[in-house]
């Protein structure tokens, strides 16, 4: 995964998507993007070499040729984005990286005609130690239900003492993947309430406070769908600042949700930095479920 250290991953772990097999498959270029396409939707890739250009520019041209991507593939909606920045806590030119990162994708989305608040993708933002910004993403004829939580700001309506921007992302976004089946993508989650980063230095207690973030997520994804979507259920990635953490994380994952469920046996384990210099673990995932999106 990028150059992540993983730390655990269940020996059939692997990172796809399937597709109708009738479905006839594009691929190409546009711009720093290749793409893959088929039955509708859109797979990418952007892997752009960090120090040609600062990052806010650097996450806007990368934005911009997503965008541009979407265009030229007749791909309507951007779903679910992860984007993984070098040394995203460091600071240069008086601001820290992943704030410069923020500025330009925030941009891109205006420049694009594109919503930069309550249509927001899905999306995770993860610290490296490579050299490379690198973005994936997922496109698909339908736009997602965007799903926030009721125990945190939206980030994308953070105060300034957050950055000049804020992130451009929705908490989790619910899409119809076909006649009877709907997925949850759920963005990164972390300790947070309000705005604020809790639990400094107790990565215990941090994981709790994801643990009931993610609860939140998942029941508001409910009242919107009126489908039901289990967290022992999940499909998960976990991030770690600190490798040592795995052990103490796993452990009150598993006080929770049981140390059968899917969420903890099947979870994928990575070491990476988190957005905040904080914030010690970070939690995404996705399910798929039987029903349907109500229309409108």
């Amino acid at each position: 995964m990028l150059g992540l250290p993983l730390l655990q991953a269940s020996a059939c772990a692997v990172d796809g998507w399937w597709v109708e097999r009738a479905a006839a498959e594009r691929r190409g270029q546009c711009g720093a993007v290749q793409w893959r396409q088929a039955g509708g939707w859109l797979h990418g890739v952007i892997d752009l070499l960090d120090g040609a250009k600062d990052l806010q520019s650097l996450a806007r041209a990368a934005y911009q040729d997503i965008f541009a991507t979407l265009r030229t593939t007749g791909t309507g909606h951007l779903l679910r984005v992860w984007n993984y920045l070098p040394r995203i806590n460091d600071a240069s030119s008086g601001l820290e990286r992943y704030r410069q990162f923020n500025a330009g994708r925030q941009q891109a989305f205006i420049d694009a005609g594109q919503d930069a608040f309550e249509g927001s993708p899905a999306a995770c933002a993860l610290g490296t130690a490579g050299s490379s910004l690198c973005l994936r993403f997922l496109a698909g004829p339908v736009a997602a239900v965007p799903v926030e939580n009721p125990r945190q700001t939206s980030a994308y309506r953070y105060p300034a003492e957050h950055g000049p921007r804020s992130p451009t992302f929705s908490r989790g976004a619910l899409c119809a993947l076909g006649p009877g089946r709907v997925a949850l993508f759920v963005s990164g989650t972390a300790s947070i309430v309000g705005h604020a980063s809790l639990h400094h230095g107790d990565v215990r207690s941090q994981t709790q406070e994801t643990l009931r973030n993610l609860q939140a997520v998942l029941a508001a994804a409910g009242v919107r769908s009126g489908l039901h979507f289990d967290l022992a259920a999940m499909s998960s990635t976990v991030y770690l600042r600190y490798p040592a953490d795995q052990a103490a994380v796993m452990q009150v994952l598993t006080d929770a949700l049981g140390p059968q469920a899917h969420a903890c046996a099947s979870a994928i384990v990575v070491q990476a930095d988190i957005c905040r210099s904080e914030l010690l673990v970070e939690i995404e995932g996705h399910l798929v479920v039987d029903g349907s999106l109500p229309p409108g």
